[in-house]
């Protein structure tokens, strides 16, 4: 008998301890560790961390019925997640600290049919341009404007082309930006206007240094490249190896991007989930997230958290301004994505 209350009683403390374990699914190296240590400690919840590194890895680890209880997609591919119904309603209501959120935010996320009824902005960020003015204007000859045309335009590209050009192989992204500079949008461009755009491109593509997501980041602290093509975070992990550089937003505008976290519609434990979402949304969490990623922290420039953050990165903190010349980058119909990863494929190309 005393053996058998014993295997109940260790059957009821594994259940339990089971029912305290969130799985949390998250881009690698996309929280500060010690964040979640620390709600560890205060909640009692074990937090256990999966990773993905590309949008494909999270849409199909959810299409496979994988049980998660919070996830980070990225504002893009939420149309297809709702409309496939991975992800579950959240009840702003149970968030204390959804208030601080900065509203500039939300709003652009209001663009999404639905997004903040399932999903909380969790870091967000910018595609702008990395410059070495030193460099830039040894060759440019003067100062190089903060233009997309320093990228875009064959004759200003090619002053530039000595002393080193990056871009990045991101075809969504590097398509808006392009057709966003030329006064049109990769949204409502047809397939056609897509192939044209880009095969006009093709005299830069052969002059870039540099064509790739990661290796651009330390090709510019060296200063093997002058101009590049770069994510924020990217950039200010940059500067920081390489004070000279310069991340600028261009005249004619940059795409942002914003991850959010959301509770999977099959989610084991959406209590856990909604204390979770808090605590990462309490300003402090938020900042220090913000700080090990350096990506922005979706609190208003106005909080006391982000004038402290900009002392000391003011890269993180986009002025009125700058926000007012950025855009969300745009959702694609499948169609869309099919022809332009096909016209993307033919821009690769044309390099070699």
């Amino acid at each position: 008998m005393k053996t058998l209350i014993c295997a109940v009683a260790l059957l009821a403390s594994t259940a339990a301890h089971a029912d305290k374990t969130l799985r949390f699914y998250n881009w690698k190296d996309y929280i500060d560790p010690a964040v979640i240590e620390e709600f560890q400690k205060e909640s009692g919840i074990t937090v256990e961390t999966h990773s993905f590194t590309t949008t494909d890895e999270l849409v199909q680890t959810m299409a496979s019925g994988a049980a998660y209880d919070v996830v980070v997609p990225s504002h893009f591919m939420l149309r297809q997640l709702l409309a496939e119904n991975r992800l579950a309603r959240i009840d702003n209501k149970r968030l204390s600290y959804y208030p601080s959120l900065d509203p500039w935010v939300t709003s652009a996320l209001a663009g999404i049919s639905d997004a903040n009824s399932y999903t909380v902005p969790y870091l967000w960020g910018s595609i702008g341009l990395l410059i070495n003015p030193k460099l830039a204007e040894v060759n440019y000859g003067g100062p190089a404007p903060d233009s997309w045309s320093l990228l875009f335009d064959e004759q200003q590209a090619a002053k530039l082309a000595k002393c080193g050009l990056g871009m990045l192989d991101a075809a969504e992204e590097t398509s808006s930006l392009l057709l966003n500079y030329r006064g049109h949008s990769l949204a409502t461009s047809t397939a056609r206007q897509i192939e044209r755009n880009l095969r006009s491109l093709q005299p830069v593509a052969k002059q870039l240094r540099s064509f790739d997501n990661w290796r651009f980041i330390d090709e510019m602290v060296a200063n093997r490249l002058c101009v590049s093509m770069s994510w924020s975070g990217h950039a200010i992990l940059a500067k920081e190896k390489n004070p000279e550089l310069r991340y600028v937003i261009p005249v004619e505008g940059a795409a942002i991007y914003i991850d959010t976290l959301a509770i999977p519609a099959n989610a084991p434990h959406p209590e856990l989930a909604y204390q979770f979402i808090d605590f990462l949304l309490q300003p402090d969490n938020a900042i220090r997230n913000a700080r090990a990623t350096r990506f922005y922290a979706p609190l208003p420039s106005s909080s006391p958290q982000m004038q402290a953050l900009s002392k000391s990165s003011p890269d993180q903190l986009l002025s009125t301004e700058q926000r007012r010349r950025s855009y969300l980058l745009e959702n694609l119909e499948p169609n869309q994505r099919a022809s332009l990863n096909q016209a993307w494929q033919q821009f690769r190309a044309s390099r070699n």
